[in-house]
C-alpha cells in the first residue's frame, strides 16, 4: 500500500510539472516578409506620428505668435490709453492754472478798486477834519 501511495505520489508530481509545459503553445513561424511587412507598418506609423507632432509643434508656435501679437497690441493700448490720460491732465492742469490766473487778475483789481475807494474816503474825512479844525479855530478866535 505503501508503494502504491508513493506511485501515486509520483504520478502526481509528475503531472504536476508537466501541466506547465501544455500551457505553453508553440508560436507560429513567422516569415521575414511578414516581419519586414510589419516593421513598414511600424515606419509609417512613426512617420504619421512625427507629422502629427510637427503639426501641434507648428500649431504651438502660431499659439506663442499669437499671443505674443495680442500681448504686443494690449501693451500698445495701455500705453496709449496712459498718454492720452496725460495729456488731458496736462490740458486740465493747464485749464486751471489759467483759471487761477483770471481769479488772480480779478482779486488785484479788486483789492485795487478797494484801495482807491478807501484813499477816496481816507482823503474826504481829512479834508473834512481840516475844514472842523478850521472851523473850530475860527470859533476860538471869534471867542476871543
Amino acid at each position: 500500500m505503501r508503494r502504491m501511495w508513493t506511485a501515486a505520489l509520483l504520478i502526481l508530481v509528475v503531472v504536476g510539472f508537466a501541466l506547465p509545459a501544455f500551457a505553453v503553445e508553440v508560436a507560429p513561424r513567422i516569415s521575414d516578409r511578414e516581419i519586414i511587412e510589419a516593421l513598414a507598418e511600424l515606419k509609417a506609423g512613426q512617420k504619421s506620428l512625427q507629422q502629427q507632432l510637427n503639426e501641434v509643434k507648428g500649431q504651438i508656435a502660431e499659439l506663442r505668435q499669437s499671443t505674443r501679437q495680442q500681448i504686443d497690441d494690449l501693451k500698445q493700448s495701455t500705453q496709449q490709453q496712459i498718454s492720452d490720460l496725460r495729456q488731458d491732465m496736462n490740458q486740465r492742469f493747464q485749464d486751471l492754472s489759467q483759471r487761477f490766473n483770471d481769479v488772480m487778475t480779478l482779486l488785484q483789481i479788486l483789492i485795487g478798486v478797494l484801495v482807491l475807494v478807501l484813499g477816496g474816503i481816507v482823503a474826504w474825512l481829512i479834508t473834512i477834519w481840516r475844514g472842523l479844525v478850521r472851523v473850530e479855530e475860527r470859533r476860538k478866535a471869534f471867542e476871543l
